[in-house]
C-alpha cells in the first residue's frame, strides 16, 4: 500500500510516498481503507519537532531520536471497513468509520488496522468522509479542555476562546455554543466572518486591539492555540473562573463519549465541519507547508481515496 513517510525531523520536504506492507488484522482489529485524514498541528509539530528547549529532548525520547520511530504520521480518519479480526463483534465489513489514533498515529496511509475498542465509531450518517476526518482531532481537543474547565457545570457561562479560527477554536466555539455559553472569540480580521457565523457573540480583533487590554471578565477563558498564560489573563477571570490552554503540559484524552457527542451534534444540524482545503494524498507536502504558513482557518483535510 502507499504511506506518506515522514523520513526525518524537518521542513515538510521530509514527507514522502511510499510503497510499505499492508497491514494485517489481528483477531480483536478491523482494517480500514482510508478515505481521508487530516493535517493538524499535532502532525506539523512533530514532523517539524517543532517545540521549545527542554521539550524537544522530551519529544526526541518519546517520538524518536533522528526521526519518528512511528514513520506513519497522522492521528485521525474516516474510511470502509474492509476486513474484520475473527473476535470482532462490534463493526462488520462495509461499515463507514471515523476516528483517532492519537500517539499510535499511522493514518497517513491507504489502510490501517486498529483495535475494535479503540476510539472508532461509525461516521455520522449525514457527513461526508473528509467532514468526518474534519471533526475529531479540534472537536475531542475542545470537548477535553471544556469539559474540565467545567463548562457543563455552569449556567449560561461566560466563555472567552483564544484562537477562534484553528480547528480546536472553530469546534470550541461551536461545542460552548451547545452549553448556552456567552461567548467572545479573539480571532484576525480575517476570521470575523467565520467565527460570527458559527456562533459567537462578540468578537476581539488581535490585530487591531490586544484582547488582554479589555474591560470584562470572563467564567472560563480557553487558549485554543497556546499563545498565552493563565498569568497574563488572570485579571479578565472571574473569581471562580478557569483558564484552560493547549500549551501546557495536560494534554487531551480521546475516548469515544467525545466521539459520539461529535457524532450526534453533527447529526442534529449542531455542530459543523470547517475545512479550509482539502489536498490529495501526493500534495502531503503542499498540506504541510500550508499549515506552517499559520492561515489556515479549521481544518486541513488530507484525501487519501475516493
Amino acid at each position: 500500500m502507499k504511506a506518506i513517510i515522514c523520513t526525518a525531523y524537518g521542513a515538510p520536504e521530509v514527507l514522502q510516498i511510499a510503497s510499505v506492507k499492508k497491514p494485517v488484522p489481528k483477531r480483536n482489529e478491523i482494517l480500514v481503507k482510508i478515505k481521508s485524514t487530516a493535517v493538524n498541528s499535532g502532525d506539523v509539530r512533530v514532523r517539524g519537532l517543532a517545540v521549545e528547549g527542554l521539550m524537544k529532548l522530551v519529544m526526541r525520547l518519546a517520538l524518536g531520536i533522528s526521526k519518528p520511530r512511528k514513520p506513519i504520521l497522522g492521528t485521525v480518519f474516516s474510511g470502509v471497513v474492509e476486513e474484520i479480526g475473527e473476535k470482532v463483534t462490534a463493526f462488520t465489513v462495509g461499515d463507514e468509520v471515523f476516528g483517532m489514533t492519537g500517539f499510535q498515529f499511522g493514518t497517513y496511509a491507504e489502510y490501517l488496522s486498529v483495535p475494535e475498542t479503540s476510539t472508532v465509531i461509525l461516521k455520522p450518517k449525514n457527513a461526508s468522509f473528509d467532514e468526518a476526518a474534519a471533526m475529531p482531532f479540534g472537536g475531542q481537543t475542545a470537548h477535553h479542555f471544556l469539559m474540565k474547565a467545567g463548562i457543563n457545570t455552569r449556567k449560561d457561562p461566560s466563555v472567552l476562546i483564544v484562537g477562534a479560527t484553528g480547528s480546536v477554536g472553530v469546534a470550541a466555539i461551536q461545542i460552548a455554543k451547545k452549553f448556552t455559553s456567552d461567548i467572545t472569540a479573539v480571532c484576525s480580521t480575517r476570521g470575523e466572518k467565520l467565527t460570527r457565523d458559527l456562533g459567537a457573540n462578540d468578537i476581539i480583533l488581535y490585530d487591531e486591539v490586544d484582547f488582554r487590554s479589555v474591560d470584562r471578565k470572563f467564567d472560563i477563558i480557553f487558549d485554543a492555540v497556546g499563545k498565552t498564560t493563565k498569568k497574563e489573563c488572570a485579571h479578565l477571570l472571574n473569581n471562580d473562573g478557569v483558564f484552560a490552554t493547549v500549551g501546557g503540559l495536560a494534554y487531551a484524552s480521546e475516548t469515544h463519549e467525545q466521539l459520539i457527542f461529535l457524532k450526534e451534534a453533527f447529526e442534529a444540524g449542531e455542530y459543523k465541519a470547517v475545512i479550509d482545503k482539502t489536498f490529495a494524498m501526493e500534495d502531503a507536502v503542499e498540506a504541510h507547508t500550508y499549515v506552517d504558513s499559520g492561515r489556515k482557518k479549521g481544518n486541513v483535510v488530507l484525501r487519501i481515496s475516493d
